[in-house]
């Protein structure tokens, strides 16, 4: 037996998998061909919304069911257009885990999910927040530090380890936010995280649908070329957005000020303004991911795109991963217990 299995329990007990590693719900990325490899690899996958048709987020979960007979979760976006769309599919769906991401569920999105026999798992900024997430009836509370790629908050892994994984003990807590590594993987399992969520990683999978020229970009890319997008104006809360800094980062810079004008006019009101945000990123990933527009289109990536340096496999990351989880916790025993 090897010692990772005893850190493992917690996490594969939830999720029903061999490996509690999760590829988080990449928007145009984390579609049916890589959450599936994924869950067949023994990992956990979680198929994004974003901002996809209902039509369309219904056929990739059926073809995901068609692809592995594995756990995965559905992750929905809950600031997205889209949303409430997505909701009435999952609930003709029914599937057995889903993410809330974007945003918080409110009580009632989150009891309708539990109604359906789901298991439900809820981000959470601070303790106050994963408190509230469990009152609600979240099964499991996801952490994503400010270093994660795509939208993001403002803390740090580090303080929400503190902050939030050390002091709930009740439910399962999966921790993500500049992890690439399986050495750094050890140390979380070890301070108490049920599993961990990588995204960067695995959007160059192999089995990542992400175009060529966009992998490239990424394998290239320093951690510091991975940066945050400012809030000009509390009228218009954004939520931020980390990416590869390029031309698009501009656009979305001017489109704010364009906003902010318009509701200085009184042309727009503060919801709409907020969607032509949301629209604008999907619609930069999207041609980033699928066309390959790497200067004008939205290259979402977390700090840790600076420890991606190739393309590889979902299996060969599991792999990986797994062996430098079990590797690091033998050199901590040895740390430890010196005698033994």
């Amino acid at each position: 037996m090897q010692i990772s299995d005893r850190y493992f329990a917690r996490g594969r007990e939830f999720l029903g998998v061999e490996t509690p590693i999760l590829c988080g719900g990449m928007t145009w990325i984390s579609n049916a061909q890589l959450v599936s490899a994924v869950a067949n690899a023994g990992g956990f996958g979680c198929l994004a919304g974003g901002n996809s048709p209902a039509a369309i987020l219904e056929a990739e979960i059926l073809k995901t069911r068609e692809l592995t007979d594995r756990p995965f979760a559905v992750n929905l976006v809950t600031i997205a257009p889209a949303f409430e769309e997505q909701l009435e599919v999952v609930c003709k769906l029914r599937p057995q885990y889903v993410v809330f991401a974007g945003s918080f569920p409110n009580a009632r999105q989150v009891e309708m999910m539990k109604e359906l026999g789901a298991k439900v798992l809820c981000f959470a900024s601070t303790l106050s927040i994963a408190q509230r997430m469990i009152r609600y009836g979240a099964d499991a509370l996801v952490l994503e530090g400010m270093e994660a790629g795509g939208h993001v908050g403002h803390v740090s892994l580090t303080v929400l380890l503190q902050q939030v994984l050390f002091e709930v003990p009740q439910v399962p807590v999966f921790v993500a936010g500049g992890i690439a590594t399986g050495r750094m993987c050890a140390h979380m399992f070890l301070m108490g995280a049920a599993g961990v969520q990588l995204g960067t990683r695995f959007a160059v999978a192999t089995e990542s649908c992400a175009h060529a020229r966009f992998k490239e970009k990424f394998r290239k890319a320093n951690a510091r070329d991975a940066v945050s997008t400012p809030q000009f104006d509390s009228r218009l809360p954004v939520v931020a957005v980390r990416a590869l800094r390029n031309a698009g980062l501009e656009d979305f810079a001017r489109l704010q000020l364009d906003l902010i004008a318009q509701l200085d006019a009184g042309t727009i009101h503060r919801e709409a303004a907020q969607l032509e945000v949301e629209r604008f990123w999907m619609g930069a990933l999207r041609r980033a991911v699928q066309e390959g527009d790497i200067d004008k289109g939205s290259l979402m990536a977390g700090q840790s795109v600076g420890l991606v340096s190739r393309e590889e496999s979902v299996a060969d990351i599991l792999a990986d991963l797994c062996s430098g989880i079990e590797t690091e916790m033998q050199a901590v025993r040895a740390r430890l217990l010196p005698e033994a």
